[in-house]
């Protein structure tokens, strides 16, 4: 009798165990301070988090640029676990995911550019009674890395680098490489620079940055397909950062999370010292931003040409692109919940664990309001 009094007993305190475990997933608050559920339904809360599942079902289809893809890797963990929303992003560049989403194959795309006028009119066939958005989400500095045998610092300029990448500079010990590098011992050993070989953000924003900086050495229109001459080429961050550690005297450009195990260039902006790439000094860069979408939109205009303390200038900024009006009703719930994590306190402040730079706050609360009303 004892034993039986007992088993009860332990069942019962394990009946309240539940229920109060249950009760404390129910619960919870959002650091944006938004109560919109999407979909208008009922609203579930992750245990120890601040992500709103609200009514995210099914799966979201997502392409676009390879430079966030680790970041939003890193938040898809995060986000499938508590809602059980599965998200596919491909990270087939900027291109590819703006073209995927002006044809209607995608809930959101990601682009290191914001959309061009007649992108953004392609959209509206796509986004009844609206047109695709712009929200920045994704902040970071550009490295330009390189694998040169016994350099370990390496300090370049925009002039300079503008030359390397237009095929004018051929050898490590260009007298131009060594003026910038005194101490350095730069081997005779040809220059293998690659670029990217499919349309991206990336480039976009490299090559803004040369053409600001030094529009004497680059003279190319720019936008997101590789125009400067020679050179060799390669799909995605990815493919471009691993061609650089395995090839000897390489150097090429990618955001900074991809330049894990090797070196990186320090540039030169005319400021007292030269410029780390890193988290930090982006973020000083990418505070000088104006916002020049209209509307809804939140494109913004990055000072690539900057010389202060301490400012990596070679910045991009990744948006995700969304409609405002007219998504699609069987993934609008999802969307707005997946885009209401990663904007969240929360949500930024993963990015600077994966070497990417939080959007500064003035900018996020905008886009925080935005995503709200997405309909």
């Amino acid at each position: 009798m004892k034993l039986q009094r007992k088993t009860r007993r332990a069942l019962a305190l394990g009946a309240l165990a539940v229920s109060g475990a249950l009760a404390l997933t129910a619960c919870g608050s959002d650091d944006t301070g938004s109560k919109n559920n999407a979909g208008g339904g009922s609203s579930t809360t992750a245990s120890n988090s601040s992500i709103k599942c609200d009514d995210a079902k099914g799966q979201l289809l997502a392409d676009g640029s390879s430079a966030q893809k680790n970041a939003i890797d890193a938040w898809v963990k995060q986000f499938s676990q508590a809602c059980g929303v599965q998200i596919n992003y491909k990270g087939g560049g900027s291109g590819a995911g703006v073209t995927a989403f002006t044809q209607g194959q995608v809930a959101f795309a990601g682009s290191d550019s914001a959309l061009k006028p007649e992108e953004v009119t392609a959209s509206k066939k796509i986004c009844t009674g609206g047109q695709g958005i712009d929200l920045p989400m994704v902040g970071g500095p550009i490295a330009v890395g390189y694998n040169v045998p016994g350099v370990d610092n390496l300090v370049l300029d925009a002039p300079t680098l503008a030359k390397i990448f237009d095929s004018k500079i051929k050898n490590w010990d260009d007298a131009a490489i060594k003026k910038l590098n005194p101490d350095a011992k730069l081997p005779n050993l040809k220059i293998q620079a690659f670029h990217r070989s499919d349309e991206s953000g990336t480039t976009d924003n490299f090559t803004k940055y040369l053409k600001a900086a030094t529009p004497e050495n680059w003279k190319y229109e720019g936008g997101k397909a590789w125009q400067a001459k020679g050179g060799q080429a390669a799909p995605q961050s990815s493919g471009v950062a691993q061609q650089v550690k395995q090839t000897n005297g390489a150097i090429g450009y990618f955001e900074l999370s991809y330049a894990k195990g090797m070196s990186t260039v320090d540039i030169d902006t005319g400021a007292s010292a030269p410029v780390k790439a890193t988290v930090e000094n982006a973020t000083k860069a990418i505070a000088d931003a104006k916002v020049v979408g209209t509307g809804n939109d939140l494109a913004l205009q990055l000072n690539y040409n900057t010389k202060a303390e301490g400012a990596y200038p070679m910045v991009l900024v990744t948006y995700e692109i969304v409609c405002d009006k007219g998504n699609k009703a069987d993934t609008l719930p999802a969307t707005k919940a997946f885009l209401r994590y990663i904007a969240s306190e929360e949500g930024q402040s993963i990015l600077t664990e994966n070497d990417y730079a939080p959007i500064p706050d003035a900018i996020i609360s905008k886009v925080r309001t935005t995503i709200d009303g997405l309909s």
